[in-house]
């Protein structure tokens, strides 16, 4: 398998996914104000009304902010990417590019079964694609160079996070409301 080089570029390019992730969030919320302001209501209904839409809003910001720092960390073992390593990363940030749509019916729909379950569904995803990329530098000395090994203990964090989203979404398509608890 070649090695492809220094992963610097493949960090900043996913650090600018990450940010116009958290950036896409807040728009539904910057959306609201030409809506109360056609309907002549007070500024302060933009809160008091909208508190699934912030409350959406202020948990997939903090979501996504614990998986870019995860992220990060991860990448400290990394000294050089492979093809099997990108395709990883593409995977996670997948799910990172696709939560506000998720976020956003969270904000609209609450919990309702399928909402709850596709927004779990994202965030297992993501863990796992993590948990992907820890596998992947764990088990390729050429990845990680000569950076100290990832522990076990470090690799089963990964798997028991992940274990605990998938939890999540089964506990979300008994009962929705419980699955973000």
């Amino acid at each position: 398998m070649k090695q492809h080089g220094s992963p610097e570029r493949l960090v900043f390019f996913t650090d600018a996914v990450v940010a116009i992730a958290l950036t896409l969030l807040v728009l539904p919320l910057t959306d609201l104000v030409p809506e109360l302001v056609a309907e002549n209501a007070p500024a302060v209904e933009a809160v008091t009304d909208n508190w699934p839409k912030i409350f959406s809003f202020l948990l997939s910001f903090a979501v996504i902010g614990r998986f870019w720092v995860t992220h990060h960390r991860i990448f400290e073992h990394v000294r050089t990417y492979s093809g099997p390593l990108v395709l990883a990363n593409f995977c996670w940030l997948l799910t990172i590019a696709v939560l506000p749509f998720p976020t956003e019916l969270v904000g609209a729909y609450d919990s309702e079964r399928f909402t709850a379950v596709f927004y779990l569904g994202t965030l297992l995803a993501s863990s796992l694609s993590h948990t992907a990329l820890v596998l992947i530098v764990r088990h390729d000395p050429e990845i990680r160079g000569d950076t100290e090994p990832m522990t076990d203990q470090w690799v089963l964090n990964f798997v028991l996070t992940t274990a605990v989203f998938a939890l999540a979404v089964l506990v979300a398509f008994i009962e929705p409301g419980l699955g973000y608890l």
